[in-house]
């Protein structure tokens, strides 16, 4: 019974809340209608607010598809205003699925007044309608009436809404994150355009548009580098993962061999040496192989990498020679990319040269050991202990100092000490401890690479690894081949090649080898065939997709922004490596008025078409110990072109400097030579005006340039085209005289102003002066 009594009063409030208010809760709940014509007022206004956007919102009900994006737009504030007087019920009834199906109704007005009953049933008794709304809420759910009863305890928690609030506002912000995701794309190295375009969607002008904004000019079916395929794939949102057009198995030969330590037998050791200019490298050669190899470079001066095996008692020693000269810098990179041991050359006269530093740059790169040989001890002025100091500030510190860099004190002219730096050599290789499997197929790089009239394409190979035998089939770089010879560097006919042998090889097909292209035996020459057409194909289209097809688009601006000039060249060579040099050489003479442009280079003699070209392209054409073939002779002759032949790469730059030189605009040097003072201005019938003046200083002349300066500030740049003395014509007038002058197409003199006699003299630039 007594729980019965508790019951009761529990239904008696329930009853007592909709229907006549008792005394004491008539306020607050006149409070709660009090507000809520406010918090259905603040809807109304929001509706309001937008009057502009009613005619959208119409057409949009016309066209039913169109309405979500306005509805969505206006709406967004009424479940905050109206959340705020119904978030109690809300949170009784159920508060997380009601923000989500006032965000997925709220077109629907009738949909928030039910909310406004049910969040303010103790406050809307005056109403008949709401109490069955209310009804049917609490049949099924009996926790609402708590939750109203729990209102009016707490009426400041009406301002707790933000809860609620801030769900809708976190969906977006976690849609923000998961929308910047890019997304991944598998393609294939070297896209086109088109193929790009496809890929991730985006029209192709679009596409062209977005690459000449990267400074990228191409075509619909031009290939993209990867970088710039990358980089245009991210400004779409994709990220692309490149593979590349042909499996690496595919372009490696394919003789698979496995490699036993038991096999591997003793090699020599490859040593290159290095140095600056006319230290003695090529002389201390000399001196190893007793040869006169110096007399045999153009000049003196080494122009081709040179590989020698030299045979001594306690072992045999495979000598580079790369050349000194800066121009052939790439050549000597190349050098020590094979190399086992360096003898890095230097001058006890000279010291540490450019050069020497580049050498030291070069092998740290390449992580092998330097051996020393200080020259030239026997010439006046050295000092074999000044170059150990300036040694060792590039941590090459001599053993006798506590270092671990041998040093040998040589000349290689009278041949002092070459035995001990032999030994020393022979050291550390066997420290080194070089093995290598004479059994397995060949396999090298090549040094060196040129163009014979009788022999075809001829490479210098250096054997690493294997052995390489007469009738071989190999591929190397983008060409192929079978072994048809092997010379030796005393030009010996060889059947085969072991490790640490360098040998000139015959037999290759085609012509774009490359000096450091890797030579490997293959299977049989079909396969071989394949890799060479695939790894060629490759490199066809990489050079296609890094040209730079601006000969309109921004050439003309060049030449109209910048006034650019260019010094079209057709280059031969008799190696590729000589090209290489000889454009990196040229290359640094350009400067931002003027370039060098190689319209075309190859390696062979100079032939008709070569001098067809250079006519077309008003062209100059540069041989580089190479001849010139008799009918491209004789159309040169007969046109007028000259054809310039060098054997020495010192004269081919000069040359180029001086027609660069020439080329560029002269420079205008402007001197004043005398000065005068109008003091009164006259005018004469049928001439016009004329400024009488006094010589300041030096000599007037009639046909003079001059400047007319009025308050130091340059007025006009005139000419004398009449000088009187008096009433009398004058060609001169001199210091401190009188006289009457007669300006051309200028009519404005003032009596102080000041006239500048000027001569302007032309002079020749100087590359130098012109960077």
């Amino acid at each position: 019974m007594p729980k019965k009594a508790k019951t009761e009063p529990k239904d008696k409030k329930k009853i007592t809340a909709k229907a006549p208010a008792a005394a004491k809760k008539t306020k607050p709940a006149k409070l709660k209608a009090l507000k809520t014509p406010k918090i259905s007022a603040a809807k109304k206004p929001a509706a309001k607010k937008l009057p502009g956007k009613k005619s959208p919102d119409i057409e949009s009900l016309a066209a039913g598809a169109e309405i979500p994006a306005p509805a969505a737009a206006h709406p967004a504030p009424l479940p905050r205003v109206g959340d705020a007087g119904r978030m109690e019920p809300q949170s009784g009834v159920s508060s997380s699925p009601r923000p989500s199906g006032a965000s997925g109704s709220q077109g629907s007005v009738p949909g928030a007044a039910q909310g406004a009953p049910l969040a303010q049933t103790s406050a809307t008794a005056p109403s008949a309608a709401p109490s069955p709304v209310a009804a049917k809420p609490s049949a099924p759910v009996p926790a609402p009436a708590p939750a109203a009863a729990k209102a009016p305890e707490k009426p400041g928690t009406q301002k707790s809404s933000p809860p609620p609030a801030a769900q809708p506002s976190a969906a977006p912000a976690a849609a923000a994150k998961a929308a910047p995701e890019p997304k991944k794309l598998k393609v294939q190295s070297l896209l086109t355009v088109r193929e790009l375009s496809e890929k991730i969607g985006v029209q192709v002008n679009e596409l062209i548009s977005k690459l000449m904004k990267m400074g990228v000019y191409c075509t619909i079916n031009q290939r993209l580098d990867d970088d710039s395929a990358m980089i245009i794939a991210q400004e779409y949102g994709y990220v692309l993962e490149i593979a590349p057009l042909y499996a690496a198995a595919e372009l490696s030969s394919a003789v698979e061999t496995v490699e036993d330590a038991a096999d591997l037998k003793p090699r020599a050791p490859i040593v290159t040496i290095m140095g600056h200019v006319d230290h003695g490298k090529t002389s201390l050669l000399d001196a190893v192989r007793k040869s006169r190899i110096m007399e045999k470079e153009a000049g003196g001066i080494t122009q081709h990498i040179g590989a020698y095996k030299v045979s001594l008692p306690k072992g045999d020693i495979v000598f580079l020679d790369t050349p000194g000269h800066e121009a052939f810098t790439a050549m000597r990179a190349r050098g020590s990319q094979v190399t086992d041991i360096i003898v890095l050359v230097v001058a006890a006269n000279d010291g540490v040269m450019p050069q020497t530093e580049e050498a030291i740059d070069h092998a740290r790169a390449a992580g092998v050991p330097i051996i020393v040989a200080v020259n030239k001890i026997d010439v006046a002025g050295a000092n074999p202990q000044n170059t150990r100091q300036q040694m060792a500030q590039y941590d090459l510190n001599p053993e006798d100092w506590g270092g671990k860099t041998i040093f040998v004190d040589i000349s290689a002219k009278k041949r002092l000490n070459i035995d001990r730096l032999l030994e020393a050599i022979l050291l550390e290789a066997e420290m080194q401890e070089l093995k290598a499997d004479p059994d397995r197929p060949g396999s090298g790089v090549i040094l060196e690479a040129k163009l014979d009239s009788r022999r075809g394409l001829v490479a210098t190979l250096l054997v690493r690894n294997g052995t390489v035998k007469i009738g071989d089939p190999f591929v190397v770089g983008p060409c192929y081949g079978k072994v048809r010879a092997l010379i030796s560097d005393r030009r010996q006919q060889l059947r085969e090649a072991g490790p640490s042998t360098p040998v000139e090889i015959l037999g290759i097909n085609g012509t774009a080898l490359q000096a450091g292209d890797v030579f490997s035996v293959t299977a049989n020459e079909r396969q071989a065939r394949e890799i060479a057409e695939k790894r060629g194909l490759i490199q066809r289209e990489a050079a296609f997709a890094h040209q730079k097809h601006v000969t309109f688009l921004n050439l003309r601006s060049q030449i109209s922004d910048r006034k650019l000039k260019e010094l079209p060249i057709i280059l031969k060579a008799d190696a590729h490596g000589s090209i290489q040099a000889i454009q990196d050489n040229l290359g640094k003479l350009g400067t931002s008025e003027i370039q060098i442009r190689f319209l075309h280079c190859g390696v062979g003699n100079i032939t008709e078409s070569d001098v067809l070209l250079a006519q077309a392209s008003n062209a100059i054409i540069l041989g580089f110990h190479v001849d010139t073939e008799p009918r491209a002779k004789a159309v040169a002759e007969k046109s007028g072109l000259e054809v310039r032949l060098y054997s020495v790469i010192y004269e081919l730059e000069a040359d180029m400097r001086a027609a660069m030189e020439g080329l560029l605009e002269p420079e205008i040097v402007e001197t004043t030579v005398a000065a005068l003072e109008v003091r009164a201005v006259f005018q004469v019938a049928k001439i016009g005006k004329i400024a009488g003046c006094v010589v300041l200083d030096g000599k007037v002349r009639r046909g003079s340039l001059v400047k007319i300066m009025r308050n130091a500030q340059l007025v006009m740049e005139s000419k004398i085209v009449g000088l009187k003395r008096f009433k009398e014509d004058a060609k001169e007038v001199e210091r401190g005289m009188e006289c009457g002058v007669q300006l051309e197409n200028f009519q404005n003199c003032q009596p102080n102003d000041r006239i500048e006699v000027i001569s302007k003299e032309k002079r020749l630039r100087r590359l130098e002066h012109s960077k």
